[in-house]
């Protein structure tokens, strides 16, 4: 081992004894440095000569106290250096420990992750230690430069350490854990987390650091709110050019609440989004159509009256009323009504139907079958592909028969269920409402109506679905819409008049007398999908009427160019006869077609675009009506006027903003938020089912604002709820409608009670 060591020379003697007795603990005066041939240090214990490489003075020191682990115990030391020893690493465990618990005084919740990224600290400390010695050999020897070609271990994205793993997964918990406290305390529903604002409010705390502590009351209820206001006003006001330019639609639609209370929410649509005006409080006047009237020309002043384009409201008597005046003092502005209301209308007007409430009224006692019996419900479940039977909302009408296209899914996995030696053999089959429901799942009838009213209701669906979306504009097909929609009732019937008219003229009626307006007609006739479909285009008197009124209320100057151009748009001249423009009908939105293709018509084509840019629907409202009834309870009674109003301002417009953004969440109309809300279907008077985990958390915490992740797994049959082209080969629709016969229930063993 000798041989390995080089011999100092006198300086070197000098500097490595200088360096001995600058050091201060108290186990350098029983230690030698000595130092290799190629410059690496060795530390020899004076009373044994052992000879160690590595550890530093600490392991030395652990040596000369006999502790074992890392370094063998010295024999040679005297007792009195050996008790030094213990005593100086005991306080230096000593003080390791006061310090990590004055850490955790300052920091409960954990270090902060990125501290361990690549132990920078400790890299740092090395770097030191192997700088000091070149240091006092060199004097003004300068650091490598070679250190810049590599990105050091604390960046971001640098490997992680074992210790920064299992520390950063601690403080990840603690994170967590006061997050949910908080939510449970505060009884925060906890699908807020989904709220498109939860991770950058994390993302903004995290950045701070630990001593941020956050707004106190009054910041949140005035200060904050005031600046929130200001910002969502940026954004509304960023939609004023659009408004100037292609035109938008005041939407107002109004409801009444659990304390009787006739609420009316305003907003304004136009392509790029839509924006919340205000919510009233209508009770004292929304029964007289002049007061009615007032509240609505005080938004379209506030919008602009020039920027308004169409105004849809509900239907009802008074909002007509409103409505012609409207029309009477702005003579440019169309009203119509809610188109989706007047679909939902329909819809609950076929609802009503003697036989086909009846079909309802059997498939709500299968589904109570189902679902108030725990064991048969297990069993179903275990069945390969079954998935839950959707229940009618209590509002929305076309989830009934949404609920029937549902339960007809489910046709087989029922049969099997009530013809299994399970259940022949089980108590249920001897029960009475167990029987009935047995009888109608056996109906081969039932099954046929049910799929008779899947086909009658697709084209409905499909056209309430087009109406009400907000992703694009649906001015446009609207008229289109209704004409399918009868057309394929037609065509289910094998066009018997006898057996078909029961329903179209419940759609003409809703149609001709409520909904049908100039602006539809205007519309339809604009739009190139339709214009230049020579085999179903409508040439009706009505139709260029409604757009002769339509350019006669909205062209105040060039009535004549307008006209004249018309013929260019219908023959295929000038830009229109393109073949790109031909081809591009189906493919591009109706005013973006306008956009690219009507530059030969430009009189003609602002109009198009103004037409075509709005919608026919007013459920923009209708979603956020909860919200505000929610913002009225005694629990916020607290909040002046002027503040409340502020706050809905701001909820609104930020959920509006959201919901355009993110397109993967647009609102379905059919609503199946409301699915389960209806008793009718699921619960049976003389037997409640259990609550399931979803709607004890519902009532724990209202219903919150924001959606529920779980509700997108629901888009899996917003395609099929359409019924889409489902054969109508075998159906035996000539006994649609009339009474079923009688049934005879299937066990002989049953005992009428």
């Amino acid at each position: 081992m000798e041989s390995n060591l080089t011999p100092s020379s006198g300086q070197d003697s000098t500097t490595n004894s200088q360096s001995t007795r600058s050091k201060i603990d108290p186990a350098w005066e029983h230690v030698s440095e000595e130092r290799y041939a190629n410059g690496r240090k060795a530390l020899i214990c004076l009373y044994c000569k052992k000879i160690t490489k590595g550890g530093g003075i600490h392991r030395m020191k652990q040596h000369l106290a006999g502790v074992k682990g890392d370094i063998g115990p010295c024999k040679s030391v005297p007792p009195d250096v050996k008790f030094r020893m213990e005593n100086s690493l005991q306080e230096f465990v000593n003080s390791k420990k006061a310090a990590q618990e004055a850490y955790e005084c300052r920091n409960p919740y954990g270090p902060n992750v990125s501290q361990f990224e690549g132990d920078g600290a400790e890299g740092e400390e090395e770097v030191q230690q192997m700088q000091s010695p070149m240091a006092a050999n060199s004097g003004k020897r300068k650091k490598s430069t070679v250190d810049k070609y590599f990105a050091p271990r604390n960046t971001q994205g640098a490997q992680p350490s074992m210790r920064s793993v299992l520390a950063g997964k601690e403080a990840i918990w603690r994170a967590d854990m006061a997050v949910g406290r908080f939510f449970y305390d505060a009884c925060i529903p906890t699908n807020a987390v989904n709220s498109f604002y939860f991770k950058p409010m994390l993302d903004a705390i995290s950045a701070i650091g630990p001593g941020y502590k956050g707004p106190n009351y009054h910041q949140l209820r005035v200060n904050l709110l005031k600046d929130a206001k200001k910002e969502v006003q940026l954004l509304v006001d960023s939609y004023r050019a659009i408004w100037a330019k292609v035109g938008c639609t005041i939407m107002g639609d109004g409801w009444t609440d659990n304390r009787q209370r006739t609420l009316i929410n305003f907003l304004v649509y136009c392509p790029e989004g839509i924006s919340f005006v205000k919510s009233v409080d209508a009770s004292d006047i929304v029964k007289d159509a002049t007061n009615l009237f007032q509240l609505f020309d005080e938004v379209i002043e506030w919008v602009g009256p020039l920027n308004v384009v169409h105004m849809v409201t509900d239907n009802a008597a008074n909002y007509v009323a409103a409505g012609r005046l409207i029309s009477q003092k702005h003579k440019h502005i169309n009203w119509s009504p809610c188109a989706a209301h007047c679909l939902n209308l329909i819809f609950k007007d076929i609802g009503k139907m003697d036989h086909v409430a009846e079909l309802v009224r059997r498939a709500s006692k299968v589904t109570i079958f189902v679902y108030n019996h725990v064991a048969l419900l297990s069993w179903l479940i275990k069945r390969e592909g079954w998935t839950e039977i959707l229940r009618p909302g209590a509002t929305r009408f076309a989830t009934t028969f949404i609920a029937l296209k549902s339960l007809h899914d489910h046709k087989h996995d029922l049969q099997a269920l009530v013809t299994s030696k399970f259940f022949v053999d089980s108590r249920y089959s001897k029960d009475y409402k167990s029987q009935v429901a047995v009888s109608i799942i056996l109906d081969n009838r039932f099954w046929n109506d049910c799929l008779i009213v899947m086909n009658l209701m697709s084209p409905l669906m499909r056209l309430l679905r087009i109406v009400d979306c907000d992703e694009r504009p649906s001015m446009g097909h609207v008229y289109e819409g209704m004409y399918r929609v009868r057309l394929g009732i037609k065509k289910l019937f094998n066009y018997n008049k006898r057996l078909y008219k029961p329903y179209t003229d419940i759609i003409k009626q809703r149609w001709d007398q409520q909904l049908k307006k100039s602006i539809h007609s205007a519309a339809y006739w604009l739009n190139p999908c339709f214009q230049y479909d020579q085999e179903n285009f409508c040439n009706k008197p009505n139709v260029i009427g409604g757009v002769m009124d339509v350019i006669d209320q909205k062209v105040l100057k060039g009535k004549l160019e307008t006209m004249n151009e018309m013929k260019l748009f219908r023959d295929r001249l000038g830009s229109f006869g393109r073949e790109l423009a031909y081809s591009s009908r189906e493919v591009l939105q109706p005013d973006e077609w306008w956009r690219l293709h009507g530059y030969s018509a430009p009189h003609l084509q602002k109009l198009a675009i103004l037409i075509l840019s709005q919608t026919a629907s007013s459920s923009g409202c209708e979603r956020n009506w909860s919200v505000f009834e929610r913002i009225h309870t005694k629990r916020r009674n607290r909040l002046e006027h002027q503040r409340l109003n502020d706050l809905v301002y701001v909820h609104y417009n930020l959920r509006l903003k959201n919901r355009f953004y993110n397109k993967n969440r647009i609102y379905d109309p059919i609503d199946y938020a409301c699915i389960d809300e209806t008793d009718f279907w699921v619960v049976d008077d003389d037997q409640p089912a259990e609550l399931d985990v979803e709607e004890l958390e519902n009532l724990l915490y209202e219903e919150g604002s924001i959606p529920i992740n779980e509700v997108e797994g629901s888009s899996s049959h917003i395609d099929d709820e359409d019924g889409g082209d489902v054969a109508i080969e075998g159906l035996d629709v000539e006994n649609f409608g009339f009474p079923n016969a009688h049934v005879q229930f299937p066990y002989s063993n049953f005992q009428n009670e």
